[in-house]
């Protein structure tokens, strides 16, 4: 995949890739307004952007965080969760790695940065905390890999960590697809003018 978008706020010396468009209302691919992104998404991409440096520019996790955490908007994310993904995806770099190349159908040194940065998150997710749905998981990494990845990496992000989910979540993945597909709830039926609930 290549790498055709730099996270906002990335230093000039992990990259020198053109910037991406502004982060403000819908971007050409839908991803969602910067005002309707919770605690944890803008804690996702600003982990994204951390990871992006330590990846490109092989600065180490304290260093990343000073400069991550001074970035315009940081206070909106989750902060918490911020360190959680930063950390525990630098700390357990290769043991991600380790599930996520198997699911690959090139070498890891051929898939971008970003891409790399987002399986490793979604993978850590999927992992390490088992109170977000795994769909959720996958949801959101997908979104994040549309925003700031190439072209079609979000396919390719998806097909990873949907290959992901049934290793690390394998009881929950398994009781979400046997169940029975949600109905849509029915209208109420109009009598008389008047309109009934059903109970």
């Amino acid at each position: 995949m290549s790498d055709t978008h730099t996270p906002p706020g990335t230093p000039p010396t992990a990259s020198a890739a053109p910037k991406r468009q502004s982060r403000t209302g819908l971007t050409s691919t839908g991803a969602r307004k910067a005002s309707a992104k919770s605690g944890r998404t803008r804690a996702r991409e600003f982990a994204l952007q951390a990871l992006y440096q330590h990846l490109v520019g092989k600065n180490d996790a304290s260093s990343i965080d000073a400069f991550t955490r001074d970035l315009s908007g940081f206070h909106k994310a989750d902060s918490a969760h911020y360190d959680a993904l930063l950390h525990g995806c630098i700390d357990n770099s290769a043991a991600l790695d380790e599930h996520i190349l198997p699911l690959l159908d090139r070498k890891m040194a051929e898939i971008s940065p970003i891409e790399h940065s987002v399986m490793w998150l979604g993978a850590y997710e999927l992992q390490h905390c088992l109170d977000i749905p795994w769909r959720v998981v996958l949801n959101e990494y997908v979104e994040l890999a549309k925003e700031f990845g190439g072209t079609d990496g979000h396919k390719y992000v998806n097909g990873v960590l949907n290959g992901l989910a049934p290793k690390l979540r394998p009881d929950e993945v398994a009781a979400d697809r046997a169940a029975p597909p949600k109905s849509k709830p029915r209208k109420p039926a109009a009598v008389s003018g008047q309109t009934h609930s059903e109970d």
